[in-house]
């Protein structure tokens, strides 16, 4: 086994073990705090400084890993996630929306400096030109934290019925420190570091392509937790009348899947087409996106089977939307060179960041005004938005700065 590849597994089992705590984080909310009487909108902005200080930390997050290593930015964003899961365990009388909303700051922050810091490693475990290879390890790393995000959301429910909130928070946070402890030891120092000392300034990209891709990134997450966030899980425990385990268990189940066709993707692409991933495959797949959340809200005024529906619905569109996101996280990495990796990597899921942000608040407010099948109405129009945009992008291999 060589010595990129051992590298490889190591930031592999980091962002493993740091992705359950946040799915688990994520549903432990929601869940906890409807439980507790808070309306889907107050839910929705307990996210708000969780999403909002993502879009800063990857401004910034690819300028820091530039001068102090990816490594490093790994081990803060594990650290900073073990003290949010502790300030969470502080007596209930505490937990006003301020607070939770600062403790989901500290949690969106490391979030990002982990997921920057992993998927821009990834390129630099690897020599020039081997864009098969790149686009499969990218296409594993983004699918496997995918699926494990899933799985989080499901021990966030377990673990709320069976350990309650407190005790669950206990028990991620001993998982992260783990998992803290062998990256640490493991990876080594000065990952991704850049010889030139890169200046803030230079945290915005001038990268069309980058821009292109980033803007396009921005409102298809968007229209992903148009519905993701806050509609679809409130409206499977209050109307639906699911309980936490079963509601926890269809988010993992859906996130996993989801994950599984991501790090599949290259092999699925291969059986369906010879061209290689580009902006024009981008934006097929967005917009044979649009039609699906459109066709679940049409359906869901047919008197059909409610429940049948949203499962085979939301099913559909995860596959589509995998795919989609998949070849949108290996042309982030392949467009951008080795030097400038960790600050276009950034500057991308800065969007990214914009995007769950935008789509987190409209969540809890279109589904508080309009219902779930308003939200669903929303993502279409968000999804429309990225794939125009998407036809902007160039059809062949580039490279940026």
């Amino acid at each position: 086994m060589n010595q990129g590849f051992r590298h490889y597994l190591t930031v592999i089992g980091g962002y493993w073990a740091f992705t359950v705590t946040d799915g688990a984080i994520r549903m432990l909310v929601v869940l906890y705090f409807h439980q507790l009487g808070y309306s889907p909108l107050e839910i929705a902005m307990l996210f708000l400084f969780y999403e909002f200080f993502g879009i800063v930390t990857n401004l910034v997050g690819g300028w820091l890993g530039a001068r102090i290593g990816l490594n490093r930015c790994m081990n803060i964003g594990m650290i900073m996630q073990i003290g949010a899961l502790m300030a969470l365990t502080v007596p209930e009388a505490w937990l006003s929306v301020g607070y939770v909303m600062s403790a989901q700051a500290f949690s969106g922050i490391a979030k990002d400096l982990n997921k920057m810091s992993a998927k821009a490693g990834v390129k630099l475990f690897l020599p020039d030109k081997s864009e098969k290879k790149l686009f499969r390890w990218v296409a594993i790393l983004t699918g496997s934290k995918n699926a494990l995000k899933g799985a989080g959301f499901f021990v966030g429910a377990v673990l709320l019925a069976w350990l309650e909130f407190r005790g669950a928070l206990f028990a991620l946070s001993a998982l992260l420190f783990f998992a803290l402890i062998i990256t640490w030891l493991l990876l080594p120092a000065g990952l991704g570091k850049s010889s030139a000392k890169p200046k803030f300034s230079q945290v915005f990209s001038k990268s069309p392509q980058v821009n292109r891709l980033s803007a396009a990134r921005f409102f298809l997450f968007g229209a992903r937790d148009i519905w993701f966030v806050v509609g679809l899980p409130v409206f499977l425990y209050a109307e639906l009348g699911w309980d936490f385990t079963e509601v926890g268990a269809f988010f993992a189940l859906w996130v996993i899947g989801y994950g599984f066709v991501q790090g599949a993707a290259p092999a699925l692409l291969r059986r369906i087409t010879i061209r290689h991933p580009d902006g024009r495959m981008v934006a097929g797949a967005a917009f044979a996106l649009v039609a699906i959340p459109i066709g679940i809200a049409l359906a869901m005024t047919q008197g059909w089977n409610l429940q049948a529906v949203i499962i085979a619905g939301l099913s559909l569109f995860g596959i589509v939307f995998a795919i989609n996101s998949a070849v949108h996280s290996y042309l982030i990495v392949s467009w951008s060179e080795r030097e400038h990796v960790s600050m276009n990597v950034g500057f991308y899921y800065m969007a990214n960041a914009g995007g769950r942000l935008a789509g987190t608040v409209l969540s809890g407010w279109v589904y508080q005004s309009q219902g779930l099948s308003g939200c669903l109405w929303w993502s279409a129009g968000f999804v429309l938005v990225a794939a125009l945009i998407s036809l902007l992008l160039p059809a062949s291999r580039v490279s940026s700065q």
